[in-house]
């Protein structure tokens, strides 16, 4: 599987059960990114899609609905670690309240970071996306 994570400076993805942030450009950049294939996600998640949300594959379990080839943006979701493959991380840049975070040791859990690229997001400045594959 394929996960898909925001996060802020420290690791933090959601506060008080609502996600920290959402940016509109960076949701065309994951439709876009799955085109082709499929982009699993909550019905919270699914809600910031709007119209655009005939495109998902929603489910109450989509860690366990995605196949291997398949897309998974993890917000309010479980993230099973032993089932992923790549890793798609958003850093929003900023720092925001969080009691729900995102921090594994990447590398401990045997991937390589293989790319990075900032772009400029609509409500963000510069979203930095980085890119890690499992070793196998």
């Amino acid at each position: 599987m394929k996960l898909i994570v925001c996060i802020d400076d420290a690791g933090g993805m959601m506060f008080n059960h609502r996600r920290q942030s959402q940016d509109r450009v960076l949701r065309a950049r994951l439709l876009d990114l799955a085109k082709g294939s499929r982009l699993w996600v909550t019905p919270y998640t699914a809600k910031q899609f709007g119209q655009d949300s005939e495109a998902l594959c929603v489910s109450q379990t989509p860690w366990l609905d995605a196949a291997q080839d398949d897309y998974y943006f993890a917000e309010d979701g479980e993230i099973p670690m032993e089932r992923v493959q790549t890793v798609y991380l958003y850093r929003w840049n900023r720092l925001y309240p969080s009691d729900r975070k995102f921090l594994p040791d990447l590398s401990a859990l045997g991937f390589a970071a293989v790319h990075s690229e900032e772009f400029s997001g609509y409500s963000h400045e510069a979203i930095t996306e980085e890119r890690y594959e499992k070793e196998f």
